[in-house]
């Protein structure tokens, strides 16, 4: 048989943004920018990045700035050609020409295995990757990128990870590991209570997976905090076919967090050469008021 390529990704942005209110109150969390561009061009650039064609990005209410995003913008185009803005000009269109992206409403908040579900005709018989938006992840390589290679390598699912402190893998999904040392799963599972976790590898929104998971999620029942987990129906599909982790090495920046999100801000305005002697000249200097 010919071995499919992973050329689609799904995008979960269905959730309310409750961790940033009022912010989140007329705006999705996921056009929240950090510096000058919303956290889910970051998530849409990795996926592009790792030669991903085509996404889904599964949506609720109150989420149509998403959709007008990455739509062309003729209005905006006229004016900064009309104004002589040439470059500005072409960051603008090249945000409509990323990736073929499609849209598609959840209608419930039903959880993560639930909006996986609701990409299934997108997705077909393929293997499909998902990104989490919660979760910005930086390094030398884009971390999907190197998942597909294991992915194409195995022709199983694989799950991103790495390593949490001991004292929060009640925030996760946590997998573990077998004893073989190649990175095949035992097992996962969804939030274990403290003292419970198999391992402190945490799942970080990075999934690679065959198109038989759909059919579990559409038998799933709902599990921790009435939704239906992806990580239950991993859980199932790992005991008939192999799972394997990729341990990410970069930083990853939770910014559906407080402080994750000021983390992110801070660490990529480092990375930019035209505010990283500014912003670094005033962190030292603020820092000695202290």
């Amino acid at each position: 048989m010919t071995q499919k390529r992973v050329r689609k990704a799904i995008i979960p942005a269905g959730g309310l943004g409750t961790r940033f209110l009022p912010a989140t109150k007329a705006q999705p969390k996921e056009m929240l920018p950090i510096i000058d561009k919303p956290a889910i061009q970051y998530i849409v650039e990795e996926a592009v990045a790792s030669g991903i064609e085509s996404i889904m990005i599964v949506t609720g209410r109150n989420k149509r700035a998403i959709e007008d995003h990455f739509d062309k913008s003729y209005e905006l185009e006229a004016e900064l050609e009309a104004s002589g803005k040439a470059e500005m000009l072409e960051l603008v269109r090249s945000i409509s020409h990323m990736a073929e992206i499609v849209y598609l409403r959840q209608g419930a908040p039903l959880g993560l295995g639930h909006a996986v579900l609701c990409a299934r005709r997108f997705v077909g018989d393929e293997p499909f990757a998902v990104l989490l938006g919660d979760d910005i992840l930086q390094g030398k390589r884009a971390a999907l990128a190197q998942m597909i290679e294991l992915y194409e390598e195995r022709q199983s699912s694989v799950v991103g990870v790495m390593e949490v402190p001991w004292d929060q893998t009640d925030k996760y999904g946590i997998v573990d590991l077998g004893d073989t040392g190649d990175g095949r799963l035992r097992g996962l599972v969804e939030k274990p209570a403290l003292g419970e976790a198999p391992s402190n590898l945490a799942i970080v929104g990075r999934y690679v997976l065959e198109p038989a998971i759909f059919e579990l999620l559409e038998n799933a029942k709902p599990g921790k905090g009435g939704e239906i987990q992806l990580t239950d129906s991993l859980q199932q599909l790992n005991l008939t076919r192999p799972i394997s982790a990729f341990r990410f090495e970069g930083q990853r920046y939770d910014v559906g967090d407080k402080f994750g999100f000021v983390q992110a801000t801070i660490d990529l305005a480092l990375r930019r050469a035209d505010l990283s002697d500014d912003v670094r000249r005033y962190m030292i200097e603020r820092l000695k008021q202290e």
